[in-house]
């Protein structure tokens, strides 16, 4: 299967997600920043990027432009739930102009979340 790297600033996001797609028989890692998520992306060979878009210090948007910028052979999946007055739809829409393979509004039921993994493991 897939070796998936879920970046996340909420625990149990990563925590829930990770369950749900190691169940699925997916190689999993996680981050809780996207400096974590990029040097990992980097020094291993992840197929999918599950990533949050609003997080501290280096969020999903800039992960996914540094990815894209450097040609990084990963497939992104971007989610969000969006943030006081920045919506979860401008939040994706932003991602899937820089490069996002999916998007996925927060929150989401397992089986959205193990239909997006699919669609991008299976091109």
């Amino acid at each position: 299967m897939s070796k998936i790297l879920v970046l996340d600033d909420d625990p149990q996001i990563l925590k829930m997600v990770s369950l749900i797609l190691k169940k699925r028989g997916h190689h999993i890692l996680t981050a809780e920043n996207g400096s974590h998520a990029l040097q990992t992306i980097e020094s291993q060979q992840i197929e999918v990027l599950l990533t949050d878009i609003l997080m501290p210090d280096v969020d999903g948007i800039e992960v996914i432009n540094t990815c894209r910028k450097k040609a990084l052979p990963v497939k992104i999946i971007a989610m969000s739930g969006g943030r006081r007055k920045i919506s979860a739809e401008f939040n994706l829409q932003s991602a899937a102009m820089l490069g996002a393979s999916e998007i996925l509004p927060k929150p989401f039921t397992q089986e959205q979340l193990v239909e997006k993994i699919e669609l991008v493991t299976s091109c």
